[in-house]
């Protein structure tokens, strides 16, 4: 674990480091139909759940985003992942994703983790724009980013390949000075 990876913390919720205890749980969620129906990257064994590991450390070694583990603050449970990906320190911009375990759905914790996850891109990393691309058939996600403030800019008619079939994608942002 590195000594300076950045903590973040909001009244129910703390943001550390993946580590690698937490396989299981990112192989449970990232196995789970509810979540990869949406969600670009799924695995079918702990052993292939390696590959989401490796990225997560080389992401941040190679300074192409940064992803936290989303736990309770009240008992250290895992409840998802979250971060920022395909920064672009050119543009000051990456993508933001997330996820959590089913069971955590319904919480408001995502409308807890986006902000704590913009803030400090706009703070700490400088960046001054956030994307989002969302399928257009998630609406639980397109929800949470209308409530905070997300703009929708527009949408990528079958703009990708998933199972076979053409699917599209919601494009969001916020700015540093939204």
């Amino acid at each position: 674990m590195k000594d300076n990876f950045p903590i973040l913390e909001s009244k129910r919720l703390i943001l550390r480091q993946l580590v690698e205890s937490d396989l299981e749980n990112v192989f449970k969620g990232l196995s789970n139909y509810q979540i990869i129906k949406y969600y670009g990257i799924s695995y079918d064994s702990l052993e292939a759940t390696k590959a989401q590991m490796k990225w997560f450390s080389d992401l941040e070694r190679n300074s192409n985003g940064i992803w936290w583990a989303v736990c309770s603050k009240v008992d250290g449970k895992f409840l998802g992942a979250g971060g920022l990906n395909d920064l672009s320190k050119e543009n000051k911009k990456a993508e933001i994703g997330f996820w959590l375990l089913p069971e955590n759905w319904g919480n408001g914790f995502m409308t807890e983790v986006i902000p704590l996850i913009c803030n400090f891109a706009f703070d700490h990393m400088g960046l001054h724009r956030i994307e989002g691309f969302v399928e257009t058939e998630n609406i639980n996600c397109k929800k949470a980013l209308a409530k905070l403030k997300f703009n929708l800019e527009g949408t990528m008619s079958d703009c990708e390949i998933k199972n076979g079939n053409y699917i599209s994608l919601d494009i969001y942002s916020k700015l540093s000075n939204d």
